[in-house]
């Protein structure tokens, strides 16, 4: 399986922080249950011990395996983080440890997309893109681009030029020009049209940056900040950071979020109960059904929908079954495994950042590991 993708080694000039919290965090309890009342092997805990001996799960830093709402594994490591870059040293992971989640951040941009729209704050996916952006009406006369929708940039499939293949050291890659460009959206809706709209994913950090500025100006908020309001305080998190662009100003919609893996797990469950948390809507049940389509192929083993990875994997005993999972992923082996059919929410954070074979731990101790000791 081909890695799912990278995230750019921004370099520590213009990543700045803003930091949000602590806020007072809504009564949930991760209650520890055994593995065997959870419906897995009661070995589990063992299993992957296994996996950190036998050198597969390189620089680990935490893991989270959750069912029904209740903790059946939690384990952090020790080892050498950085936050966009810029080292922080070795770091003893914690239940309240922040950590980089880098293209993660996508997945919850999407997210909080969805809660926008139902607050009418920005267009519905199926509005012309360059009509949100009339600040450039050189580029909504262009013909071609005048096909360019909303949906178009939920799924990644402008079908313009983006290249985020070449290393993120490089100028040339798509967006490490789009940090260095004076105006980054211009940057983005001005790449030549290279395919019909619709017709093939590319992935973007672009795509997401116009997301971000989308919600920022439909709800006249920063991104971070309507992020606290809209989700984290209802969902009981407490305390995140967002990092801001080379720019020095503007967060970074694409990957400049940080969380403490439980939040994220949080947020997980929440997609596992239609949207509800604590009796109370937070993401509109109708967004993430929306969200949850196939929309666009990726590979051989993913889908896309609105900024979220979907495709199945084979659980239990010798892979007898196979379960549906909803994904998000970021550079250095972050990831929140979402699987409906078993009330099942995974998390990792790993310390592989820029690494060619980063995407090989976290999938490993999923299908190696935790999947195959559902019983």
């Amino acid at each position: 399986m081909r890695r799912f993708h990278r995230r750019p080694f921004l370099l520590s000039t213009g990543a700045l922080l803003m930091t949000a919290g602590p806020l007072q965090a809504a009564p949930f309890d991760w209650t520890p249950v055994t593995p065997a009342a959870a419906g897995f092997a009661p070995d589990l805990s063992a299993r992957l011990d296994a996996a950190i001996a036998a050198g597969k799960l390189p620089n680990l830093h935490g893991v989270i395996v959750a069912r029904a709402g209740k903790l059946v594994l939690e384990r952090y490591m020790t080892g050498a983080d950085e936050s966009w870059g810029d080292p922080l040293g070795t770091v003893t992971f914690r239940p309240t440890t922040l950590h980089d989640l880098r293209s993660v951040t996508k997945s919850i941009v999407g997210l909080l997309y969805g809660i926008a729209l139902s607050q009418g704050k920005v267009p519905a996916p199926d509005q012309p893109l360059l009509a949100q952006f009339p600040e450039y009406p050189d580029l909504a006369s262009d013909p071609a681009r005048q096909k360019l929708t909303i949906g178009h940039v939920l799924t990644m499939t402008m079908g313009t030029a983006w290249n985020e293949d070449i290393p993120y050291t490089s100028p040339a890659n798509s967006e490490i020009a789009m940090e260095m460009a004076p105006d980054r959206y211009r940057f983005v809706l001005e790449r030549p049209i290279v395919g019909e709209p619709g017709a093939r994913w590319t992935y973007s950090g672009g795509a997401t940056a116009l997301l971000g500025q989308l919600i920022a100006k439909g709800t006249g908020r920063s991104l971070p900040d309507f992020a606290r309001d809209a989700l984290f305080a209802p969902l009981g998190i407490g305390t995140f950071e967002w990092s801001r662009g080379m720019d020095k100003v503007t967060p970074s919609a694409a990957s400049g979020l940080r969380l403490a893996p439980r939040d994220l797990a949080r947020i997980g469950h929440m997609m596992l109960q239609n949207g509800v948390w604590d009796g109370r809507p937070v993401v509109p049940p109708s967004w993430l059904n929306a969200t949850l389509q196939d929309r666009a192929r990726i590979d051989d083993f993913r889908r896309y929908g609105y900024h979220w990875y979907m495709g199945a994997f084979p659980v239990g005993p010798g892979g007898a079954r196979r379960e549906r999972w909803i994904g998000a992923a970021g550079n250095g082996g972050q990831r929140l495994y979402v699987l409906p059919g078993l009330d099942l929410v995974v998390v990792t954070t790993f310390g592989n950042y820029n690494k060619p074979d980063q995407w090989a731990p976290p999938l490993a101790l999923l299908l190696e590991t935790v999947l195959p000791a559902v019983t």
